[in-house]
């Protein structure tokens, strides 16, 4: 009897120390707890996009230079005394023919107005082998003269002529007889001939065989003087 309570005691000793052997290797075995640094990313969700970069610094905008200024008058014309557009002007005109005076003419014109005055010249050669007298010729020259203002000093006149003139060279025959110099047209017009006042201005109709030039000389008419 003893011995059987001997035996049940050891057994109950041995199943309470199992049970406490199984008990400390299940708490050994449990793995500790551990707070996660960063939460879990769930299926079909995007991670978080990066923030936008910062907007560029402004840029300075192009300055466009102001217009120049508009160009000053030249030194000296300030207050330059207008353009007389009324009165007469007296004027002269020399044909120079090689050099030498050959007609001439004048007048007095009221600025805006024209004058008109034709010379007739009647000349006739000796010709042939025996110097017979041939026909003659009219040697006309027409001058309109027009002026058209007076500035400070200075006269502007528009000049036109029409004249017949004759070569400086007489043409022969093959046996050495003369024949008549040959006759031309010319035609000469001058839109805006600057004359100073009370000076002599050349202006140059043919260069050679023979040589034409005008010379002209104008200036402001006296309110006493009539136009012509």
């Amino acid at each position: 009897m003893k011995l059987w309570k001997h035996c049940l005691a050891l057994l109950l000793l041995a199943a309470l120390a199992g049970t406490s052997v199984c008990a400390l290797a299940q708490t050994t075995a449990q793995p500790a707890y551990t707070t996660p640094s960063e939460p879990p990313i769930l299926p079909g969700t995007q991670a978080p996009a990066e923030p936008p970069p910062p907007p560029p610094p402004p840029t300075s905008r192009a300055v466009t230079p102001p217009p120049p200024p508009p160009p000053t008058a030249p030194a000296g014309t300030a207050g330059a005394p207008a353009p007389v557009t009324q009165g007469a002007v007296q004027w002269e005109l020399q044909v120079m023919r090689d050099g030498q005076q050959v007609d001439a003419f004048n007048g007095t014109t009221s600025i805006g107005q024209a004058h008109t005055d034709t010379h007739h010249k009647v000349v006739s050669h000796r010709v042939g082998c025996k110097d017979q007298p041939a026909g003659s010729i009219d040697l006309s020259r027409t001058i309109t003269v027009s002026p058209l203002q007076v500035r400070a000093n200075l006269v502007v006149l528009s000049v036109d002529a029409q004249e017949t003139l004759e070569n400086d060279t007489v043409p022969t025959t093959p046996e050495g007889c003369r024949l008549p110099p040959q006759p031309r047209q010319v035609n000469a017009s001058h839109p805006g001939l600057i004359v100073p006042d009370g000076q002599w201005v050349t202006w140059q109709i043919v260069d050679q065989n023979p040589s034409l030039a005008y010379r002209v000389r104008a200036t402001l008419a006296p309110p006493s003087a009539s136009a012509q």
